[in-house]
């Protein structure tokens, strides 16, 4: 399996900088990388395809309204979103009706962005201030 890897971030939506932080990768790496400047080993390459969830046949895709998609593990009970954010699940999601299910993907991704955006905000805020939570 070998990917072209800015076929595979355009895959996920997210810019450069995010792709890059990311994963890891220096910002002008990726860029060379991107511009045929300098080619990535195909193991990189591989690697980072199967960290991607729509890169793996195993996952069931799920097409959200907005032209986003989510993918479902159901051997490891995990939902990914396009960025490859993961959020384990309890339940099953074989026989959900597919328009709900779409409705509670985007419900449950877009709570998961403000807790993780308050989270951050927090420790920018730590970082900046002396103050201790209780």
């Amino acid at each position: 399996m070998f990917f072209d890897i800015k076929e595979l971030r355009e895959s996920t939506g997210m810019t450069q900088k995010s792709f890059a932080e990311a994963y890891g990768i220096p910002l002008s790496t990726l860029r060379k990388w991107e511009q045929k400047e300098a080619s990535p080993a195909p193991y990189v390459v591989n690697l980072l395809a199967r960290a991607l969830p729509e890169t793996d046949s195993a996952f069931q895709k799920i097409a959200g309204r907005d032209g986003t998609f989510y993918y479902y593990d159901e051997t490891r009970k995990l939902i990914s979103d396009m960025r490859g954010n993961k959020i384990y699940i309890e339940d099953d999601l074989n026989g959900v009706k597919e328009q709900n299910l779409v409705l509670y993907l985007e419900d449950l991704f877009r709570d998961f962005y403000a807790i993780q955006e308050k989270f951050n905000r927090d420790c920018r805020y730590d970082k900046e201030e002396d103050i201790l939570w209780s």
